[in-house]
């Protein structure tokens, strides 16, 4: 079944040309079938792209998704036109009375300053009160991650000497009872990673109703959930196209700005081709996801 989106929206014809199955509002609009309703928060200053990736992975179900797009009203974004924005999404303020199945938030290159500094702090406050009331499973990514455990749990964010940079080898949690979440994935398996900060496992562990299903031992733990799964935190970007570290680490050299090349990432000396082996992963975490900690546990009226 595909996602539903806006046919003039980028990622429209980015993801058909992939032979990904995607549905204009029109077309969907006149089939008899109960939707999954799902909004993606999105904080990174490369809208069109973040967006495309998370529906890239959120369309790789057989189930039927809407996306709902929403910007924060606090922060004007630098890179994106505001008459994009006004097209394609929409203002917390217009959808905060509505439910939905799932919810995305997204990283935001901000991890080194406070919370209480990012502008858009207090909404995201909101924000975060309204996924415990209005979602049934929220993923939060990389910062969002952080600040969500923070506001949440008071788990600190903690900064990095250096910038971690690259691809992980990451080890699954075996517990007693099988992880829905984590079902098919390998017990070894990998994940991108670009961030200054971190969490540490032991202020996780503080806290008996966090569960960490996934552990680094250079990026340390990396995916945490609520006991329920209605909160679920992945510190790294599984959503990562082949292209986004090399982008990246182009980018920072081009400013002359302190960089590494990112870990075990590129396939050649030259730093041209790419190894991509986190993609199988993350189909199936998303798959999971959507599966066992929304399809099947959200009402058919929330």
């Amino acid at each position: 079944m595909p996602i539903v989106i806006d046919k003039d929206i980028p990622a429209y014809s980015i993801l058909g040309k992939e032979k990904i199955f995607v549905m204009e509002k029109g077309r969907a609009s006149s089939q008899d079938i109960r939707p999954l309703e799902i909004a993606l928060l999105n904080l990174m200053p490369t809208k069109e792209e973040t967006e495309t990736q998370f529906m890239r992975l959120l369309s790789n179900s057989p189930l039927q998704v809407n996306i709902t797009l929403i910007h924060t009203q606090t922060y004007k974004s630098k890179n994106t036109e505001a008459e994009y924005l006004d097209k394609f999404y929409k203002p917390f303020e217009e959808v905060k009375n509505q439910h939905f199945d799932g919810m995305i938030v997204t990283g935001a290159p901000v991890e080194q300053m406070s919370f209480e500094e990012v502008s858009y702090w207090g909404e995201l406050e909101q924000i975060f009160d309204f996924t415990k009331t209005n979602v049934t499973s929220t993923l939060f990514i990389c910062w969002g991650a952080m600040a969500a455990l923070n506001y949440f749990y008071r788990v600190p964010k903690r900064a990095l000497k250096e910038k971690l940079f690259g691809v992980f080898a990451h080890q699954k949690t075996i517990r007693e009872t099988p992880e829905p979440l984590m079902r098919g994935i390998s017990d070894e398996f990998h994940m991108c990673h670009s961030r200054h900060a971190t969490v540490e496992l032991a202020d996780i562990k503080k806290h008996p109703e966090l569960k960490v299903l996934a552990y680094s031992k250079k990026a340390g733990p990396t995916i945490v959930a609520s006991e329920d799964n209605s909160q679920i935190f992945v510190l790294g970007h599984m959503e990562y196209d082949r292209d986004t570290l090399k982008k990246e680490y182009e980018r920072d050299l081009s400013k002359n700005l302190p960089i590494q090349k990112p870990f075990s990432y590129f396939a050649d000396k030259a730093c041209t081709k790419v190894k991509m082996n986190w993609s199988s992963t993350s189909n199936l975490f998303y798959n999971n996801w959507l599966n066992y900690c929304v399809y099947q546990v959200t009402p058919y009226r929330f």
